[in-house]
């Protein structure tokens, strides 16, 4: 039996990890989508592993070979983005493949597998209470604390794209309703 797509997409802040690793304990049939980069690996990372390490040249070339679903050069000659083939791969093994990529991303592939993939945006309950979270953590500078909000502003304005809206103002709900909306999917 081929297996389904879950794609979340959220402002950085907003609980989406958080949300992801519970769904990962539920015993959902979860694999994640091993993307591919332009990087070098680090540390102890493998290619096939974490990601699928090319050249720029090669990712470039795949790119002109319309080999991915979404793709994006964060800085020049580093790229990051997901291939076709090994989305199929997991597919066809049955597993469910969960993404964890940008609004844009998330966009793409859900036009890309239609019905076959439920494309969930996790949201904040404002953007003062992103910035509260934000500046929470205390790991970013303020440049870039402001830097993530602007992003995120424009990032919710995508949230209408998406099959289901997830407000994260209770963790503990909002898990909830993420794991009913993906059984529920599921068993479609």
């Amino acid at each position: 039996m081929s297996g389904k797509l879950i794609i979340f997409s959220a402002p950085s802040g907003s609980g989406k990890s958080t949300i992801i690793n519970y769904l990962l304990t539920q015993n959902l049939n979860f694999s994640f989508s091993i993307s591919a980069t332009s990087r070098a690996p680090r540390g102890t990372e493998k290619h096939g592993v974490e990601y699928f390490f090319l050249t720029p040249e090669e990712f470039r070339s795949r790119i002109e070979n319309n080999e991915f679903l979404e793709y994006e050069e964060v800085y020049q000659d580093r790229y990051y983005g997901t291939l076709k083939s090994q989305v199929e791969k997991q597919l066809k093994e049955g597993q469910n493949v969960i993404f964890d990529v940008d609004v844009v991303g998330a966009c793409n592939i859900k036009k890309f597998y239609g019905d076959r993939a439920l494309s969930v945006f996790i949201q904040p309950p404002s953007v003062k209470e992103l910035r509260s979270r934000l500046e929470g953590r205390g790991t970013d500078a303020p440049e870039v604390i402001e830097s993530r909000i602007a992003k995120a502003e424009y990032e919710l304005g995508f949230a209408s794209k998406f099959d289901k809206v997830i407000i994260n103002d209770d963790l503990e709900a909002a898990k909830a309703e993420a794991l009913k909306a993906i059984k529920e999917f599921l068993d479609k």
